[in-house]
């Protein structure tokens, strides 16, 4: 289940803006969108993003048998990714999810109204996901340098004498490797 390289489907991005502006129930319209016009395995984690969501979105309505459910449903979904895919740090969302469910069960059904919705994370997502090496030119990110994307883990990478390093996960390469030209 690997599909981590590539871009983002156009409405998994306004999904996952969505669910980061807490609007879970039209994030899980978007990713649905995403998951099926999608053909490729990265559907699967668009499902698993979006019951993630409509998780949320129980528990905002107060329904614990529902939100008990879905979750269980969106562990499937959320298994067997990288770390990160596609710029999204899928790590972060599935322990984000535990510890919700972890209040969740705690609270109980009786008091899942008690719940606080300040445990809601956002999704962790480069937006400038790029397959690396690459770079953003100078010209896009308004300073001297192209800003460098590992793609391994999407954290922006750092030059020094023309070697290019992650600090996350310690991809590396040499910039003379690459044929890279910038306008």
């Amino acid at each position: 289940m690997e599909d981590c390289n590539g871009a983002l489907h156009p409405k998994a991005i306004e999904g996952i803006e969505l669910f980061n502006a807490g609007d879970f129930f039209e994030a899980h319209e978007e990713l649905e969108t995403a998951w099926k016009e999608e053909t490729n395995d990265i559907r699967d984690l668009y499902r698993g993003i979006l019951q993630v969501a409509v998780t949320y979105l129980h528990i905002t309505r107060g329904n614990y048998d529902g939100a008990v459910k879905v979750y269980g449903r969106s562990l499937k979904w959320m298994q067997g990714w990288s770390d990160v895919c596609r710029g999204i740090n899928v790590k972060k969302i599935r322990n984000d999810a535990e510890t919700v469910m972890q209040e969740v069960e705690r609270l109980g059904k009786d008091k899942i109204g008690k719940f606080d919705t300040s445990l809601f994370q956002p999704i962790q997502w480069n937006a400038k996901r790029y397959t690396a090496p690459a770079a953003i030119p100078a010209a896009e990110d308004g300073g001297g340098s192209a800003i460098w994307i590992c793609d391994r883990c999407g954290t922006e990478m750092h030059e020094k004498n023309c070697k290019v390093s992650c600090p996350n996960c310690g991809n590396r390469f040499d910039c003379s490797d690459l044929n890279l030209y910038f306008d």
